[in-house]
């Protein structure tokens, strides 16, 4: 894994299980580095997709990356409150300034007042069956959701918003300099 330090700007890259690249994201800066996730962040970022439509997003967005853990965590601070988009994906890895993962189409959608929907089972099912995910990969997706969930309901972080405010100072004083 190549190394990166706070203040490195990466690119972000989906992949799908057979290896073909499903979304790029450019310019996502690094708030933190520590031996369990790095953190990044994003505003307005420029997204490119598989069948190369590109649009922006709308908001700051503060991503979590795990180095063991099959998910990543999108908080997506937005003028009626925080919300939070979570993808089931391998553990990261960064290559050539770009943070890489194979995305395994379950999401979990979390609104600010506290509710949740589990995103994409049906297109899971389907690839499950087209790119023959292995039992093991089923399991750890399935494990992942529900753990996920609780960490969610326990309000552990990243889903504490004093926590998450956090980061969002840091990304503040780094566009300022």
């Amino acid at each position: 894994m190549n190394e990166v330090k706070v203040g490195d700007v990466l690119k972000i890259q989906s992949y799908k299980h057979n290896g073909i690249v499903y979304k790029n994201w450019d310019d996502t800066i690094i708030l933190e580095v520590n031996k369990d996730y790095i953190v990044c962040a994003n505003n307005k970022a420029r997204v490119t997709e598989i069948d190369g439509r590109k649009w922006n997003t709308n908001e700051l967005a503060i991503i979590f990356f795990y180095k063991d853990k099959w998910f990543n965590v999108i908080a997506q601070l937005k003028k009626d409150g925080i919300y939070y988009y979570c993808n089931i994906e391998t553990p990261y890895a960064i290559e050539d300034k770009t943070i890489k993962y194979i995305d395994y189409d379950i999401d979990l959608r979390i609104f600010p007042d506290d509710t949740y929907k589990v995103l994409d089972e049906r297109e899971y099912e389907y690839h499950r069956s087209k790119m023959k995910y292995s039992n093991d990969i089923d399991k750890i997706v399935k494990y992942e959701i529900n753990n996920l969930l609780n960490i969610y309901k326990n309000k552990e972080n990243p889903f504490n918003n004093e926590y998450l405010m956090k980061y969002y100072e840091i990304y503040k004083k780094m566009k300022k300099n």
